[in-house]
């Protein structure tokens, strides 16, 4: 930044340079008709106009470089503490938005440092340059130039404001209409089975058309300010006209002497335009920085204790009157009961008891607001975060996958796992029954959401992950509910071989699954209500059978 400054400040000096050296231009060499130094005169012009060329060349290959490391640096740093914050922030945003914050908002930051560069190290010096040759010829002359400048300065000021506002709502429109195609583009099929295709082009024409009218608004205003300049450098050259040309025809000046003022005011009104605009430059860049600073500015709750304890050598779940809430709403109500160690565990009850909750509370994507949870008897807040979580595998409904092959997929970016142990997981998890049919085998590409898979094989894809991860407790939410029967038979007998020797959570609706647990625990509206094994709850004709009456109905 340093070195480009001293180049951009070199090529503005030589506007000042050019514009004194038309002064024995005219006066020696066309008016006095010393020819000789016409040679002298064009060389040294020539030479100006080479130095600026390469300190040009120069000068924006560095600031285009400082350009894209400032933004590329500020999307990975916001990447990075976005990931870190809590889950209820993600709640709170979706997708779009933070993708618009990610690009749209550093993208509109990245060229102000070269505006500014080029500002302050060009145009401010061809600006004091081109200055102190026109006050060297006549002070007065450059005063009567500057006549209109203080008209510059409330306009400037409230066009300012009025950027900085639109620019702000504009960045915001610029989050909804993102989180609008990322809906749209989620659920294309909703879309065209409910004929919603003319309301959702609706919804986003509006949007654009709010974003269209905005930018419009905000360039208007940019615009107001090298205008203004322009109508008062207008009346800066009307002025000295008028005080100059008299003295010019009356012999007290020389023509040699007006050209090279005149030339020096006419040099500067690009750069004076260029400065004025700055203003508004800013200010667009301000708003989309206020926007990164408040992600910034949002520090995680949930966070690694300064001294964590070491891993316990069991693994035992332990909830001890855990009280949770979502905002005002409640969730668990005094939670109580235990999960021994190298045995399943079942969580069923109704829509809404509160049973994910208890997942992520024992993985610390949350933390409860009263009560315990602990892992081997310690608890999970006093537990290295990191750490923490490697002591589970997760195998959920909706397996989360991304837009890679089937290989990286499983691996998610290790690089520690040998051919022979990847083949186990994908043995284990019967995912190389249909990888043999595919024509790149695992390097067949899993399609955006996984979309090229089917459901049965997406889950055993996240099976095959548990088993790589090959971690003490294994977490399975409703891992086969969505399957049809011949999936459903493959992926449980593969849950059934990764939960051999693991404390094992398991949440499911679809009572047939959990029959053979080692303790069922019933909850209702956040409360445990009944605990024991199948034959037991159903013996006991409590709430558990219960929904094993409705689902026979069912």
């Amino acid at each position: 930044m340093a070195l480009a400054a001293l180049l951009l400040a070199v090529e503005g000096g030589c506007l000042g340079v050019l514009s004194w050296m038309l002064e024995p231009l005219f006066d020696k060499v066309f008016g006095a008709g010393q020819s000789g130094l016409i040679w002298l005169v064009g060389g040294a012009i020539f030479g100006l106009f080479l130095i600026r060329a390469v300190t040009s060349i120069g000068a924006r290959g560095l600031l285009t470089d400082v350009a894209q490391r400032a933004s590329s640096d500020m999307q990975v740093d916001l990447l990075r503490h976005i990931l870190r914050l809590d889950q209820s922030f993600f709640q709170e945003n979706p997708p779009g938005a933070l993708i618009e914050r990610v690009q749209g908002d550093t993208l509109a930051v990245q060229g102000v440092w070269q505006v500014f560069i080029t500002g302050a190290g060009r145009d401010a010096i061809s600006l004091i340059a081109l200055f102190a040759v026109a006050i060297s010829i006549d002070w007065r002359w450059t005063l009567a130039a500057l006549i209109g400048a203080p008209l510059l300065i409330a306009p400037t000021a409230l066009a300012q404001s009025y950027i900085r506002r639109k620019t702000g709502q504009m960045r915001h429109q610029s989050g909804a209409r993102a989180t609008r195609l990322d809906e749209v583009f989620h659920g294309v099929g909703a879309v065209k089975l409910y004929q919603m295709e003319g309301y959702q082009v609706a919804r986003f024409d509006k949007l654009v058309t709010q974003i269209r009218q905005a930018m419009v608004k905000m360039a208007l205003s940019q615009s107001t300010i090298p205008a203004l300049i322009d109508a008062v450098t207008g009346l800066g050259f009307f002025a000295v006209l008028v005080l100059g040309g008299p003295q010019i025809v009356a012999g007290e000046r020389t023509v040699g002497e007006f050209m090279s003022f005149f030339t020096a005011m006419a040099l500067a009104f690009q750069p004076l335009r260029r400065l004025g605009g700055l203003a508004g430059i800013w200010q667009t860049a301000a708003a989309s920085l206020e926007r990164l600073y408040r992600v910034f500015d949002i520090t995680p709750a949930v966070t690694s204790p300064a001294a964590p304890k070491a891993l316990p050598a069991t693994t035992a779940v332990r909830f001890d009157k855990v009280d949770f809430a979502y905002g005002t709403k409640p969730v668990l109500r005094g939670l109580s009961f235990t999960a021994e160690a190298g045995q399943t565990t079942a969580l069923v009850g109704p829509s809404g008891a509160g049973k994910s909750s208890v997942f992520n509370l024992l993985t610390r994507l949350v933390d409860a607001q009263s009560g315990a949870i602990s892992v081997g008897g310690v608890p999970v807040t006093a537990l290295d975060l990191a750490a923490l979580r490697q002591l589970f595998s997760t195998v959920t409904q909706d397996a989360a996958l991304f837009d890679e092959t089937i290989r990286e997929n499983i691996l998610l970016g290790r690089t520690d796992v040998s051919e022979a142990a990847l083949a186990r997981a994908l043995d284990t998890a019967h995912v190389s029954e249909f990888t043999a049919t595919l024509p790149e085998g695992l390097d067949t590409p899993a399609g955006p959401r996984g979309s090229a898979l089917s459901g049965g094989q997406r889950q055993r894809v996240a099976i095959a992950r548990a088993v790589l991860r090959d971690a003490p407790i294994l977490l399975l939410d409703e891992a086969t509910s969505a399957l049809d029967t011949a999936s459903e038979a493959k992926v449980a007998q593969a849950l059934a071989e990764l939960s051999q020797g693991r404390t094992t959570l398991v949440i499911a609706h679809r009572l047939s699954t959990v029959r053979n647990a080692d303790k069922i625990v019933v909850i209702v509206a956040g409360e445990v209500v009944e605990e024991g094994t199948h034959d037991d709850l159903l013996a006991r004709g409590g709430a558990y059978a219960g929904l094993c009456r409705m689902q026979l109905v069912e």
